[in-house]
């Protein structure tokens, strides 16, 4: 991001990537022929989750939503897995899952965490992708709560009604109706309009699940919406554009800096455990580093000195370098200076993987890309087998959105200061036994857990409510089974935790 357009247009492009949108400002894509799904495809399971035996439903089936005017609209085709026995019940807890996009399916979330089944990912990040398994997912919530996956119009097996303009979806707030249609229709349909509900969005799902949250709060029936999670939330994403002037920016990326140089052994612990020292990095981030930031040009040499080899020591950048640029590097100047004597550039979604540098006048391949693309083939083998939808149409994997996507009236792009966490706040005020916890991985240099610490100290939302998460790994924090494990637990603790 050495200026603003290339930074807005990677920022963009890598938002999309690991939830499986299309790079920036690609060729539409062609027309998706109708799903044949006219009763659902149900198949019954049994798996032991978190210790325990539960016996549950597969249910693959489509909701059909009426479109503006009570026409036509969107037929959104599901997977929901739905307790049997004594573990059944309204009173039982229902979890929508959701990836972000804009706009994408939920293959990530689903093969990677939640699912009964996941893709294992090998701690050795040059393993061939081909030797991945699937293999039982004994992480999962499944113990204490349902759960049903969305995937909007134009993704997965969901489509657009014919003669419905995919445009009228494409916008924060219709896009999040769409969200809040199925929930109020799926819970109907399966007569859990009074179990207690929760939303779990990645990336750009959590603007989605900000907006729908208020949206679904504040509809004539009570849906009994408890809470809401956001995994590499991209609500104050105005924090991520590192143009030269926005200081904050800078202050709010270096944990993730420090993370990554932490895990690629280039950073000086000083004997430190990890989070100690992370903890002393934040402390110096917000009070030392954002001062000499905001002094600008009027920095005296010595302090810029001071404060470059403090950066060195937390981020493996040369303090030399530092001093010639005034205190900053971008986090895509990072991933290519980093391990550039090696001839290597990080990777974008997970900056733990590492790829061959680009040559002159070429952009390097992004080797964090391994992940989405293998939840995707692990998911279409899972639809397949043990799902047996056979064959009911493509399953697409590619945003139809290739351009216009209205973050806001007048506007197209959501690198303004746009107050994604008011709804949030709107839903805090009406309902005071809502909470919200936000995830995020160390590693991840597309939504960073500094932006997420930052955003969360000044949202204003009640202390006792919400809470933040990081864990070690990228975008897809949770293809590291021991991220996984704690973000599981975490989530559990989440939906369990008395009102």
């Amino acid at each position: 991001m050495t200026t603003i357009g290339r930074g807005l247009a990677q920022i963009c492009a890598c938002l999309a990537l690991s939830l499986g949108a299309a790079h920036a400002q690609p060729a539409p894509p062609p027309p998706l022929a109708p799903v044949t799904l006219d009763t659902p495809v149900v198949t019954q399971h049994r798996g032991v989750f978190n210790g325990k035996r539960v016996s549950y439903q597969a249910r693959v089936e489509a909701i059909d939503l009426p479109g503006q005017g009570g026409g036509p609209g969107v037929r959104l085709v599901t997977t929901a897995y739905v307790a049997t026995g004594p573990l059944a019940g309204p009173g039982r807890p229902v979890m929508f899952v959701f990836n972000g996009g804009p706009i994408s399916p939920s293959p990530y979330l689903h093969m990677g965490a939640f699912g009964p089944k996941r893709l294992a990912v090998p701690d050795d990040l040059g393993a061939d992708p081909a030797s991945f398994q699937i293999v039982d997912n004994p992480y999962t919530i499944l113990d204490v709560a349902d759960l049903v996956f969305f995937d909007p119009a134009g993704t997965g097996f969901s489509r657009f009604a014919e003669g419905v303009d995919p445009q009228t979806y494409f916008s924060v707030e219709a896009d999040a109706r769409q969200l809040t249609d199925f929930v109020v229709a799926w819970s109907k349909a399966h007569g859990r309009e009074a179990s207690p509900k929760y939303l779990f969005g990645e990336s750009y799902g959590t603007i989605r699940a900000a907006v729908a949250a208020a949206q679904i709060q504040k509809l004539p029936q009570d849906q009994n919406l408890q809470g809401a999670v956001f995994m590499g939330q991209a609500m104050n994403i105005v924090e991520y554009v590192q143009r030269p002037q926005n200081i904050i920016s800078y202050v709010v990326s270096l944990p993730t800096l420090a993370a990554t140089a932490w895990w690629h052994g280039k950073a000086d612990l000083k004997g430190q455990d990890f989070e100690a020292w992370m903890d002393e990095m934040r402390l110096f981030a917000r009070t030392e580093y954002l001062t000499a930031l905001a002094q600008g040009d009027d920095i005296d040499p010595a302090t810029r000195e001071a404060v470059a080899r403090k950066l060195e020591a937390y981020s493996g950048i040369p303090a030399a370098f530092y001093v010639e640029n005034n205190l900053r590097i971008t986090k895509e100047r990072y991933r290519v200076e980093l391990l550039k004597d090696q001839g290597l550039t990080l990777g974008m979604a997970d900056a733990r993987y590492t790829g061959p540098s680009a040559q002159p006048g070429q952009r390097a391949v992004d080797p964090s890309r391994v992940l989405p693309e293998a939840l995707i083939s692990a998911f279409e083998v899972y639809a397949r087998d043990t799902l047996k939808v056979g064959d009911i149409g493509d399953y697409s994997t590619r945003s139809p959105v290739t351009a216009g996507w209205r973050y806001a009236e007048g506007a197209a792009s959501p690198f303004t200061d746009y107050p994604f966490m008011r709804p949030v706040s709107e839903v805090f005020a009406l309902n005071p036994t809502f909470r919200v916890l936000m995830a995020n991985g160390h590693q991840d240099t597309q939504t960073t857990t500094g932006a997420m610490d930052y955003g969360l100290a000044l949202a204003g939302w009640p202390k006792d409510r919400a809470s933040a998460r990081s864990y070690q790994g990228g975008h897809m924090a949770y293809s590291v089974e021991a991220s996984l494990a704690q973000m599981m637990a975490d989530v559990r603790a989440f939906v369990t935790a008395a009102p």
